[in-house]
């Protein structure tokens, strides 16, 4: 079941997160936009969100070595907070490396649009997305943040009176009180709001369905035009489990609230609803995860597999789609051609050997049953080679109908086996090793490093935490775009200048923060003949839109696509960016 954030659970989620992690060293982050999934990795552990709407989990794994494609953050958190009556949890960062403007990691747990963006500096422009949005409030990497409309309800403080919460609800009807209690009272919400107006006087354990019925049986209010007001003291009562919830020093009571849809982890108990007692909110998560996993046999922790075996295997999802094109394709031209018809038409040209034309492209000739044939011919081979060719497409026709059909389904079945196994993967149900069994052989976007010799490219890392690759030669620069590479990075080169392809690795989605993208530019000016110009003009574009004509020599490939950016060639941004 998907978890319900409220802004009770992400105040004492995010208080229980600075306690856990306050100055622990963050090294990367990982984004995966199709799962929705987030991780932190930290030195000695790795925090997971799950921001599916599906899902919602937060939990906590062992430490997981950060991946190529992961965006490295090397700072240091500072404080973990939830803004007052807000369903957003922000983490401070500060920069290990001084001089630089501090980072912000929000998440966002705002209805079915969960999120979490890296925002920098005071201005708080976005540097990383884990979904782009262009609606609304748009979260479009580059742009500033604008986070969502803080609360006006009354109560943020705790300070809301026993007078004034009566002088609310007194004249309102019970059926509308909770919906009253949410628009206008901080710290409400639809899961504590049956037990803040005790819900008619219902008994606690007994569930909404269960009051409904005894309504219908001729409970109190069954038939009335109005159900009957709650009894005087339970106004009395439901301030006094708000206050003692809404104040700014409460002690929670972590639980997993018992409901019908499923666990459900909540900071105090509800008396209406019957709870499993939790050592704490993150225990309380895990047991929430673990019963879905049960239900559903899904796993929480896929997106520790790695963006780079997610990557291989999405590669080898193409790879194994355009192979049933291909095989699909060869199948129905080998179909439309008749192996009789073609062994005749090779026979007629044997037969009527003399009465072919030298050079002729075209022949009518008599055929074996007192009609007339026309043929086409090659009229640079003599008639015994056309006659040869057809013998030859004949028998390759009746090869490819004995051998593509098997194939063929071979093919689709390992195209839907490894598409499935993705779309496990997405969904956390799939585990590395049994994705790094499925993965094809070879090299390939996201393969890991060979473990003998030097890489082709040197490795430097930009401000925003993006890794950068520069060729070291010619020869290299093709095995770095062709075979070092994932099809969204960013392909760079100085125009009109022999010098090295520059790679800025991006997860995407989107296109890459600015500053990160001037850096690789420098870095692929500084790279190139023209380094001592005063300003140098970069090509760039996706690594998906280069190719490499056939024949070409090493390091000349086209690219299309391209946009270009005027920079700098400052040397000393390429010793502060060297990763040493």
């Amino acid at each position: 079941m998907p978890i319900r954030w409220d802004s009770l659970l992400a105040r004492h989620v995010a208080q229980e997160l600075h306690g856990m992690l306050a100055a622990s060293r963050l090294r990367a982050l990982r984004l995966h936009a199709p799962s929705r999934d987030l991780a932190l990795l930290f030195r000695d552990r790795t925090l997971l969100w799950r921001l599916h709407p599906l899902r919602g989990y937060v939990i906590v794994r062992g430490p997981v070595e950060p991946d190529d494609t992961d965006v490295r953050l090397p700072a240091r958190v500072k404080r973990v907070y939830a803004p007052p009556d807000e369903r957003i949890i922000r983490f401070e960062l500060l920069r290990e490396r001084g001089g630089r403007p501090g980072l912000d990691l929000v998440v966002e747990l705002l209805g079915n649009q969960w999120n979490a963006l890296v925002t920098e500096g005071p201005d708080g422009i976005i540097r990383h997305v884990l979904w782009t949005r262009d609606r609304g409030r748009r979260q479009i990497v580059g742009r500033a943040y604008v986070p969502p409309r803080p609360s006006s309800r009354v109560g943020v403080a705790g300070d809301l009176t026993a007078h004034d919460w009566r002088a609310l609800l007194a004249d309102v009807p019970q059926a509308e009180r909770e919906r009253t209690l949410v628009r206008h009272v901080a710290w409400t919400s639809p899961l504590n709001a049956g037990a803040l107006t005790a819900a008619g006087g219902r008994a606690p354990g007994r569930g909404p369905a269960e009051t409904d019925a005894h309504q219908a049986a001729g409970g109190a209010g069954a038939g009335a035009a109005e159900p009957e007001p709650a009894p005087p003291d339970a106004l009395a009562e439901g301030h006094a489990l708000w206050a003692r919830m809404a104040a700014p020093d409460a002690r929670p009571e972590p639980v997993g609230l018992e409901s019908q849809a499923g666990l459900q982890p909540y900071p105090f108990v509800l008396p209406d609803l019957g709870h499993r007692p939790a050592a704490s909110l993150l225990v309380a998560f895990e047991a929430c995860a673990a019963a879905e996993a049960e239900r559903s046999g899904a796993v929480t922790d896929g997106l520790l597999v790695g963006p780079s075996v997610s990557s291989r295997l999405e590669e080898g999802v193409e790879q194994a789609a355009r192979k049933v094109a291909r095989l699909s394709a060869a199948l129905a031209e080998a179909e439309r051609d008749d192996p009789a018809a073609l062994r005749s038409a090779a026979d007629l040209i044997l037969a009527r050997y003399a009465e072919i034309p030298p050079g002729a492209s075209r022949v009518v000739l008599a055929d074996f049953g007192g009609g007339e044939r026309l043929l086409e011919l090659d009229p640079s081979a003599p008639p015994h080679e056309n006659a040869g060719r057809l013998y030859g497409r004949a028998a390759k026709v009746e090869r490819a109908r004995a051998t593509l059909p098997a194939l063929l389904a071979e093919a689709e079945a390992e195209h839907e086996q490894l598409r499935a196994l993705l779309q496990r993967a997405w969904d956390g149900t799939a585990g590395a090793d049994e994705i790094r069994a499925a993965l094809p052989a070879g090299s390939g976007p996201g393969a890991p490093e060979p473990a003998d010799g030097p890489r082709p490219y040197h490795v430097f890392r930009s401000s925003g935490g993006l890794e950068i690759r520069v060729g070291r030669g010619a020869r290299h620069n093709d095995e770095l775009t062709f075979h070092h590479s994932a099809p969204g990075d960013v392909w760079l080169h100085a125009r009109q200048a022999p010098g090295a392809h520059v790679i800025l690795r991006w997860p995407g989605p989107g296109g890459p923060p600015a500053r990160d993208l001037e850096e690789a530019a420098t870095l692929a000016a500084l790279h190139s003949k023209a380094r001592t110009s005063a300003l140098v003009p970069v090509d760039w574009t996706l690594r998906k839109h280069v190719r490499k004509p056939r024949g070409a020599g090493p390091g000349t490939v086209v690219p299309a696509r391209v946009r270009t950016l005027f920079v700098r060639p400052d040397p000393a941004l390429a010793d502060s960016l060297e990763e040493r």
